[in-house]
């Protein structure tokens, strides 16, 4: 990885992630100040070469960009606070989690002190970090990205700018999220049919990425009728799907397995035949997402 070391950055927060990124900002030469409520943390970090700072204050005046991941937005902005005078005019590059609508509060906030805010969103282990797998996704000030943008690159070269809405990184990552768990739910839930029948897991493996990849192909075409908001169906109707689900349930019924899982994707396909979309394909379960259920 190329070195740096004229782009010189600051990390606040030293848990497991933050020492990564630390690390990485290191590892490509970068002139990197660190701070932690827990000054010990960074011993590692300054017998690699970090300068550790003694106040939230002196880590925001050491120069380049401050990148903060600790444990939620309101502890971030309770240790910012103090530093208000000297943070005027940086960039703060917020990695710290949480929601859509918590992000761009806080990056109002930052724009009240009169720094820059680059929300971004992890997808990686602390292992992965400045590493070809790591990515990191960014979304707010294109300007505050593209100055730090060779950077940034030192955390990974998954390094994407989603755009200026500061809360698309949180929702990129929640939509991923979702998208992951539902996929491995729907594995494991696989696997403890398969095993009532002496099945394997590792045997199931091969089947199951065939079908992941069969499924990711529909996804092109399910787009295009989200974003037209009509949603014929050439093949399977949300009817069609029903009757499936049912069956799924009682085969987890019969194989002894939880059927939690096949009750609720059930409940959602019957929602959506019950706003008429009985007749449509798959796709218009998106409306049903869109509307929160009744209590």
């Amino acid at each position: 990885m190329p070195r740096h070391e004229e782009n010189p950055v600051t990390v606040i927060g030293l848990g497991p992630m933050g020492q990564a990124l630390a690390g990485a900002f290191l590892r490509a030469g970068h002139p990197t100040t660190v701070w932690n409520r827990t000054a010990a943390k960074a011993d590692p970090l300054v017998a690699a070469g970090a300068a550790l700072a003694g106040s939230v204050e002196e880590a925001v005046a050491a120069g380049g960009p401050v990148v903060a991941c600790v444990s939620d937005l309101a502890v971030l902005r309770r240790l910012l606070d103090p530093a208000a005078d000297v943070l005027a005019g940086r960039v703060v590059v917020n990695l710290t989690t949480g929601t859509s609508r918590e992000v761009r509060e806080t990056a109002e906030w930052v724009a009240g002190r009169g720094a820059a805010h680059l929300a971004g969103a992890i997808l990686a282990l602390p292992r992965d970090i400045g590493t070809g797998t790591s990515l990191v996704l960014y979304s707010g000030s294109p300007e505050a990205f593209e100055r730090h943008a060779t950077t940034l690159r030192g955390l990974g070269e998954g390094a994407v700018h989603l755009g200026a809405d500061q809360g698309l990184a949180a929702l990129y990552a929640a939509a991923g999220v979702t998208l992951m768990w539902s996929t491995l739910n729907g594995f494991l839930h696989g696997t403890a049919m398969l095993a009532a029948a002496g099945v394997d897991a590792s045997t199931f493996v091969e089947f199951a990425r065939q079908n992941i990849a069969t499924t990711a192909g529909w996804l092109p075409g399910y787009a295009r009728q989200v974003e037209e908001g009509s949603y014929p169906a050439p093949d399977a109707t949300v009817e069609s799907h029903l009757a499936a689900m049912d069956l799924l349930v009682r085969e987890s019924e019969t194989s002894g397995v939880d059927a939690g899982l096949p009750r609720f994707v059930r409940a959602v396909a019957e929602r959506a035949v019950a706003a008429g979309h009985g007749r449509d394909s798959y796709a218009a379960l998106v409306e049903v997402f869109r509307r929160p259920a009744q209590p």
